[in-house]
């Protein structure tokens, strides 16, 4: 499970994950990081989400809360700090408090961790107005045995 938290920071360009609680430490030690993304990505242990918070990011909780924005609706700040709710929980009642912004995911039930990461991540990205060289993406981002094209249909 925790390589997915890896694979989804890796891929969507988080510059930093953050977590509490010993499920993630205990968790790391059976985890093989193959994309390396420990070196890229700082994984850091907080007592308080309030603590890692800079003065110019903007904090989105994202869990489902009454009153919460629906995701299709949301647009992503910036330079946001996201916290996530646990999977066997609620995110604290002070840190919704705190928030500039709550989000949920509009699904029939609820998402795991991972998922919900993913889902989210990959929103951002997708809103975000970069321009992305995608056969470029594309080469970087496969498997290395994986040379797969699409050929003209008169070529087939």
């Amino acid at each position: 499970m925790w390589a997915q938290y890896y694979a989804a920071a890796g891929c969507y360009g988080a510059t930093a994950v953050y977590y509490n609680g010993k499920r993630f430490e205990h968790a790391e030690k059976y985890h093989q990081d193959t994309n390396r993304v420990k070196k890229e990505i700082q994984f850091q242990a907080v007592e308080s989400f309030m603590e890692v918070l800079k003065e110019n990011q903007t904090l989105v909780c994202v869990e489902l809360v009454e009153g919460a924005t629906s995701l299709p609706e949301f647009n992503h700040p910036e330079n946001a700090l996201y916290i996530f709710g646990p999977e066997d929980g609620s995110i604290q009642q002070s840190l919704v408090s705190a928030a500039d912004s709550v989000v949920y995911i509009p699904t029939i039930g609820c998402m795991n961790l991972a998922a919900t990461v993913n889902v989210l991540l990959y929103d951002r990205m997708a809103k975000q107005q970069n321009t992305i060289n995608h056969n470029e993406r594309i080469k970087k981002s496969r498997d290395s045995n994986n040379h797969l094209k699409i050929k003209p249909k008169n070529l087939r």
